[in-house]
């Protein structure tokens, strides 16, 4: 049974490596190494599934490293990431992804931002309400 010290490190130390797995260069260079070929290997990312239950993937900065992960449970996935041309595509459209997400996020914000002093100012004009207005 493992100690409480040797559980928080064994959390943070899959924490780190699975993050790993959003980088696309760090797939291939594990492809060339044949890591990915290896059976005890896929096991263990079979394992790191349980990090998409969400009290753990709340501790992810990068989240996109549980795609990622979910990719490498297919073995031609796997044999595809040894080519440089898959994994710069894979860097390439993610790159395409986040400057997308960043771009709709901020449109986003600044539409909210907008509508605020307009909802402020439509308050300000609507007359004050007095108690019970039924009652005569």
């Amino acid at each position: 049974m493992e100690t409480e010290e040797q559980a928080r490190n064994r959390f943070q130390s899959e924490l780190e490596f699975i993050q790993c797995l959003a980088n696309p260069n760090y797939l291939n260079f594990l492809a060339q190494r044949g890591f990915l070929r290896e059976k005890p290997f896929i096991n263990y990312l079979k394992y790191l599934l349980y990090w998409k239950e969400p009290e753990y993937a709340k501790f992810l900065k990068y989240p996109h490293c549980l795609h990622m992960l979910e990719l490498l449970q297919y073995e031609h996935f796997r044999k595809e990431l040894v080519n440089a041309q898959c994994t710069k595509f894979i860097d390439e459209q993610q790159l395409l992804h986040w400057q997308h997400y960043s771009r709709k996020r901020t449109r986003l914000q600044q539409a909210l931002a907008e509508q605020q002093p307009a909802q402020q100012q439509q308050q300000q004009l609507l007359p004050p309400q007095h108690g019970n207005a039924t009652a005569k």
